[in-house]
């Protein structure tokens, strides 16, 4: 029987941390859905269609992963492509008490729907999309936060607007 697994997430922009989860999960499971939401009560930077292309080139490489997106609830995803499993990549305690409520929620609405947590590697432990922004705005580098195809475009998208 097939492993399927499903590591979702906004990637509003993908970095090393998220690339790291990806390869990490990747691993466990014979194909691994990498599933971009949308998520209308954020306030995204890039738009689904962006965010695509910048995994796309990301995970070029990545054999088994499949890059896809969704809306609605996460388990109804999870059961449309008969994944067993969602991986949650986990920072800090702060991350975990989140996902944690999350993960119950969906096995109520989804028994046969796993969550697993990976711990990120330590390098990464520090890094979000949100910091990410945030440095790009006020001038900083990106180097060993993202690829450097990805901190190009967030630089053309900042100069855009």
């Amino acid at each position: 029987m097939m492993r399927i697994g499903i590591y979702p997430g906004s990637f509003d922009p993908v970095t090393y941390g998220h690339l790291d989860i990806i390869h990490r999960a990747s691993r466990l499971v014979d194909k691994l859905y990498v599933a971009v939401s949308s998520n209308p009560n954020k306030q995204s930077f890039f738009e689904i269609s962006e965010r695509m292309t910048l995994l796309q080139e990301a995970l070029k490489k990545s054999k088994n992963v499949i890059l896809d997106h969704f809306s609605g609830l996460l388990v109804s995803y999870a059961k449309e492509k008969k994944a067993a499993v969602i991986f949650k990549g986990l920072r800090a305690f702060s991350d975990f008490e989140y996902e944690f409520r999350m993960a119950l929620a969906n096995r109520e609405l989804e028994p046969e729907v796993e969550t697993v947590f990976l711990m990120t590697s330590h390098q990464y432990a520090y890094l979000s999309s949100s910091l990410v922004k945030e440095v790009i705005t006020l001038g900083g580098s990106l180097k060993g936060m993202v690829p450097p195809f990805v901190e190009k475009k967030l630089k053309e998208k900042i100069s855009i607007r």
